[in-house]
């Protein structure tokens, strides 16, 4: 399995471990403790109660695996379901993950309006990712209207948590005076700010 992948799916679970009740977290430590041993079959069993329960953490894990085909079929549509349960109930990651499927076609009809509506509740509560997409669909106007305005207002909230591309993009269209004035030094200032986070990355790999 991809190192990269299973380091990313253990820290989703710490989260979901530490906003659960003493017993809900039990049984999804004894989930966690299955899934890393490669017993998938009883994560399955411990994360599906809790997530039939209407548990929003549980039902992004399953949503996971359904993705991933950790201990199941890779199946995109049951990814959805669950994905869209969760984030009903207003987890943040599970409203990026349902609004990217819907914007792909993966697992639900490709619905431009259904993707745009979920990044942007995913991007309203933080989501940094959903945000520079945002910027992207708006920029370029994939599914809908160009609008650079919006696209300036979203990536420039990427931009300041720190999002390379994100910060990249906004130095492009103050230096093009794309959705607002021309301003030459904000697009230099981002333009570094890029270029520090991307030395950044390269002396962390």
């Amino acid at each position: 399995m991809n190192n990269t992948i299973r380091i990313f799916f253990k820290l989703i679970l710490a989260a979901i471990l530490l906003a659960l009740s003493a017993g809900a977290r039990a049984d999804l430590q004894t989930g966690v403790a299955a899934y890393d041993s490669g017993n998938y079959a009883v994560a399955l069993m411990e994360f599906r109660p809790l997530a039939d329960g209407g548990n929003a953490k549980a039902q992004f894990a399953l949503g996971m695996m359904y993705t991933k085909g950790y201990g199941v079929q890779q199946d995109y549509t049951e990814a959805a379901a669950w994905y869209l349960k969760a984030a009903q109930q207003g987890m943040t990651l599970a409203q990026f993950n349902l609004g990217m499927m819907y914007r792909d076609g993966q697992g639900v009809p490709q619905n431009f309006n259904e993707a745009l509506g979920w990044l942007r509740k995913a991007g309203a509560n933080g989501h940094v990712i959903a945000q520079y997409m945002l910027g992207v669909i708006y920029y370029k106007g994939h599914g809908v209207p160009q609008d650079y305005k919006e696209a300036r207002s979203w990536l420039r909230l990427a931009a300041e948590q720190g999002h390379p591309r994100a910060q990249h993009l906004l130095g492009m269209m103050y230096h093009n005076g794309e959705g607002g004035p021309q301003d030459y030094n904000e697009a230099t200032m981002w333009f570094r700010k890029a270029a520090e986070q991307l030395r950044r990355m390269k002396e962390t790999i």
